[in-house]
This record gives structure tokens, sequence and C-alpha cells, in this order.
């Protein structure tokens, strides 16, 4: 098994006052079953996204990553043993000419445990994680955005469905997004999602000017049926409703279908073409008889 290690919360979010100052904390855990002790660097890197599918941009600077500068850690490097744990504090010193909005960074802690392959030769790999620190500075915040899509298909070939939102942030700071879904059989009545033990809401944060695409794979569907889908959207004050029956066919089934028709078409035409051969036949010993006449 390959020697990994964790870090916890991954995320963390801070309600900012220009001019005061903030604590907060990230825990990395070295496994029971390291091989080795781990050694680790930690270091404040801004946080971003590219495109609506959000990659993660650990090196763009922009008026959004400023509290790069204000988090200040206790310890920068340490040493956890196997089974271990480290709690590493940090402090966020927001300076008095703070923008208001959104502010973003992340806590990068990377480390290069010793392992040894087959050969008993020792090997080095780097390993990398980051709790990701959310900022909300006090002040003329702006909520702006919209949903501009909310999409459940209406036909698939092969499950799980995927149903899609595309939701645009406008304003200063991050936002939350409100998501329902709700899937039962037509056929049968069955409810499908949410089960009785589950819950079939959901949340995605939405990153200050920005388009999120997002995307949720429903499973245990029939592999052949019909079910109807339900996914509300609250966000920004704005509410989307969408309901659509949709259609589970393998293209097996399809081709299966498509091959019967054709069967049965060809038969018709070729019964058809029986009997008018039969009808010419006919007209024809007709006029045999009537010419010998």
């Amino acid at each position: 098994m390959e020697q990994t290690f964790t870090v916890h919360p991954m995320s963390q979010r801070f309600s900012l006052d220009p001019g005061k100052t903030y604590e907060g904390s990230v825990t990395v855990v070295n496994p029971a079953d390291a091989t080795s002790d781990f050694t680790y660097n930690i270091e404040i890197t801004p946080y971003g996204v590219i495109g609506k599918n959000y990659s993660a941009d650990l090196r763009s600077e922009t008026g959004h990553t400023l509290i790069k500068d204000w988090i200040k850690l206790d310890e920068t490097s340490g040493t956890i043993k196997p089974n271990g744990k480290k709690i590493v504090k940090f402090k966020i010193e927001v300076p008095e000419d703070a923008p208001p909005g959104g502010q973003y960074a992340t806590i990068a802690i990377s480390g290069s445990p010793t392992n040894t392959d087959n050969s008993g030769m020792a090997v080095e790999s780097v390993l990398e994680l980051a709790s990701i620190v959310y900022g909300d500075v006090s002040g003329e915040v702006v909520h702006d955005g919209e949903i501009l899509e909310n999409y459940i298909p209406g036909f698939i070939f092969a499950t799980p469905a995927t149903v899609t939102a595309d939701i645009s942030n406008n304003g200063n700071v991050h936002e939350d997004a409100s998501f329902m879904l709700s899937v039962k059989n037509v056929i049968t009545g069955e409810k499908i999602y949410p089960k009785d033990n589950e819950s079939g809401s959901y949340t995605e944060l939405i990153m200050p000017e920005t388009t999120k695409h997002i995307e949720r794979d429903i499973s245990n569907l029939p592999y052949v049926g019909i079910v109807k889908v339900s996914q509300n959207i609250y966000y920004n004050g704005h509410y989307s409703s969408k309901e659509t029956d949709l259609i589970i066919c393998p293209i097996w089934l399809l081709f299966t279908f498509f091959l019967v028709i054709s069967s049965l078409l060809v038969l018709i035409c070729l019964k058809v073409r029986k009997t008018l051969n039969k009808r010419k036949n006919k007209g024809n010993d007709k006029l045999s008889i009537s010419n010998h006449s």
C-alpha cells in the first residue's frame, strides 16, 4: 500500500472584519500503517479557479487572493511519527484597508516520506494536500448572480444519468447554491432517490466573478424504464425547478427493436409482392385462355 497522509479540515470559512485577527488550525495525520516518519513543509498559496469546471489555480494572484499575505503560520515544517498527528496553528491578520468581499488561499502541505521498493532500495515520493481558506471580509459586499441552466436529459442509453446546472456569480464574494434532487420510477411508483435514510439536498460553492458547471450522477436506476427526475435550485434569491420523464433504453434493446421492425417490414413486403405476383399470374392465365378462344 502506498504511504499517504491526510489533512483536515479540507476547507474552512472565516467571516472577517478589517483590522482584526483570527485564529485557525489544520491537522496533519501520518497513518497507522505508515512505514516511516513523515516530514512535511507548509506554505501559503493563493487560491482561485479556472474555467467552468473549476480547475484549481494555486499560482495566480488577484484582488481575491490578498489573504495569502494575511495568514501567519506558527511553523512551516515538522515531522510526524506513524499513527501520529500534528495540529498546525495559524493567524489571519486582516489589515485595516482590506477590501470587502471574498478572499481565498490554501494552506498547502507537502512531504517526502521514504519507502522501500521490492529490491530494498529507498524511494522518495512527494505528496501534496491543501486546506482551502475561504474568507469573507465585511463591508460593501455585492451579491449578484443567476441560474443560467438547469438541465435533465430526456433519454439515455446507459446508467448513470447525469443532471447538470450552470450558475454564475457576478458579485465579489462566494455564494452557496442549494440543490434538491428527487427520482421516482414512473412505471412502479418506487422512490429511487432519495431513500428514507438519504437527503436529496446538497450545496455547491460558487466563487466570485465566475460561472460554474455542476454535474451530478444519478445511480441505482433501472436498466430499462422511465423515471421522473426533479431538480430544484435555490441561489442568491433565484429559484429554478425542472422536472423531466427520463427514458432509459439500452442501445442493444434499441437495436433489437429496430431489427424486429425491419424483419416485419421485410415479411410484409415479401407477402405483398407474393400477392401481387399471384394476381399478375391469374391475369396472365385469363389472357392466355381468352387468346386461345
